[in-house]
């Protein structure tokens, strides 16, 4: 992987990179860079989800604290994180290995990286700092409407705004589980949660089949005292 890359993200439900491809150009012309003095990487997948792997911008990172990336050029600073809080924590690593991050729609960091130093590195931390008060704030917000959404009433079930039940997934009550793992735990009590995990299932509210998670297995083994 070269020193200066064009990172392309799609998640898949989009449509293929091609508008990306020719945003982030448009900052490989301002820069100069000639066609052998980056890479194009692409990946489809989501930015959001925790569970979702990315092993494309995983290595990149490496390569960042490596010191074997100087410049990522993306269309829009959402293609790295749509999370703030995470999105804040890259610049930071960015930041402590010197590579700098070049973003079509926020052509604003442009004016950060021209600053003469020592008021680049300044407002660099500042863009940081205000970055991480948006991310604070949008959480702040977030919690006040998860509360709002949230009715409680004496002697009745939590439920959301909507009138549907709030609290714990149903997998934590379902009776069959419940069944299926004391049942693998008595017979095979040496066996791992994560190995009763991949042996049993369940059904969720859309009728897909899943396994349980090492969590859930753990809390149904603690509740029935078999929990070493």
């Amino acid at each position: 992987m070269k020193q200066n890359i064009i990172y392309l993200r799609t998640s898949t439900t989009e449509q293929t990179p091609e508008l990306q491809l020719n945003g982030c150009k448009e900052i490989v012309r301002k820069l100069n860079l000639r066609e052998d003095d980056y890479d194009i990487v692409e990946e489809q997948k989501s930015a959001f989800k925790n569970d979702d792997k990315r092993e494309v911008f995983n290595t990149i990172i490496k390569e960042i604290k490596r010191s074997n990336i100087k410049i990522i050029i993306v269309w829009d600073l959402d293609r790295l994180y749509r999370n703030r809080k995470k999105l804040v924590s890259f610049f930071e690593v960015c930041k402590m290995f010197k590579c700098r991050i070049y973003s079509l729609r926020q052509n604003w960091l442009e004016d950060v990286y021209k600053a003469p130093e020592p008021w680049n590195e300044i407002l660099f931390s500042m863009m940081i700092q205000i970055l991480g008060w948006i991310a604070e704030d949008e959480s702040e917000k977030k919690s006040d409407r998860i509360k709002n959404a949230v009715r409680k009433e004496d002697g009745k079930p939590t439920q959301s705004y909507k009138g549907n039940k709030w609290g714990r997934k149903e997998v934590f009550n379902n009776k069959r589980l419940t069944e299926d793992v004391l049942k693998i735990k008595k017979d095979n009590p040496t066996l791992s949660i994560k190995d009763i995990s991949k042996q049993t299932y369940y059904y969720d509210r859309s009728k897909n089949k899943k396994n349980p998670s090492t969590f859930v297995v753990w809390k149904i083994l603690r509740n029935n005292n078999t929990c070493e």
